[in-house]
């Protein structure tokens, strides 16, 4: 059985969801795990106890399974989390998301963005279209570092861009980082 089989096996059979499986050089095996979401319910976080618990496990099952590794290390998604499923995208509709194309917007974009643009940060949304999502943004000024970022002005137009999971190389929600806490989607909208 494969590795990414195994482990999802394991993960899934003690409640949670397994984000990605990341193996590097010198024997980290990294396991990223979340709680699975349904629509409705609050969200919920890793904690400690949770990375614990898991790791418990893996490591006995790692070791039935004669799998070789030097390092096991279990982590929540983090403020970086990627985007990978449809139900991914379900659940972080209004947030602010990055993402990148397999290949550059070429002709489709009309002019109203660098035809090689592959990278985006927008606010994801839903379509009329199924299986298809979207992200809007205004390009605003970038600033030089050390300088006061620029106001943003409220009449730049705002743009967007449908696209499907099959189109993407990556997406990852945008690493905000606020210390009074993540906004609820609907006051960020309303700042647009």
């Amino acid at each position: 059985m494969p590795l990414q089989d195994i482990i999802e096996q394991t993960v899934s059979g003690l409640g949670y969801q397994l984000v990605e499986v990341d193996r590097s050089a010198g024997g980290l095996l990294r396991v990223t795990i979340d709680l699975p979401w349904q629509a409705g319910q609050t969200e919920q976080f890793i904690q400690v106890e949770d990375c614990e618990k898991v790791t418990r496990q893996l490591q006995f099952v790692l070791e039935v399974e004669g799998t070789a590794y030097n390092r096991l290390e279990v982590s929540s998604p983090g403020i970086d989390r990627p985007l990978r499923s449809e139900n991914d995208f379900l659940r972080f509709v209004g947030e602010l998301i990055d993402l990148t194309l397999k290949a550059p917007m070429g002709a489709a974009a009309g002019g109203l963005v660098a035809a090689n643009r592959k990278k985006f940060r927008g606010v994801l949304e839903t379509t009329d279209t199924p299986q298809t999502w979207q992200i809007t943004w205004r390009d605003e000024p970038t600033s030089k570092p050390g300088m006061r970022p620029a106001r943003v002005n409220k009449n730049l137009p705002v743009q967007a861009l449908q696209f499907n999971l099959s189109e993407l190389r990556e997406a990852r929600l945008a690493p905000i980082v606020n210390f009074k806490g993540r906004r609820p989607a609907e006051n960020r909208s309303n700042e647009s």
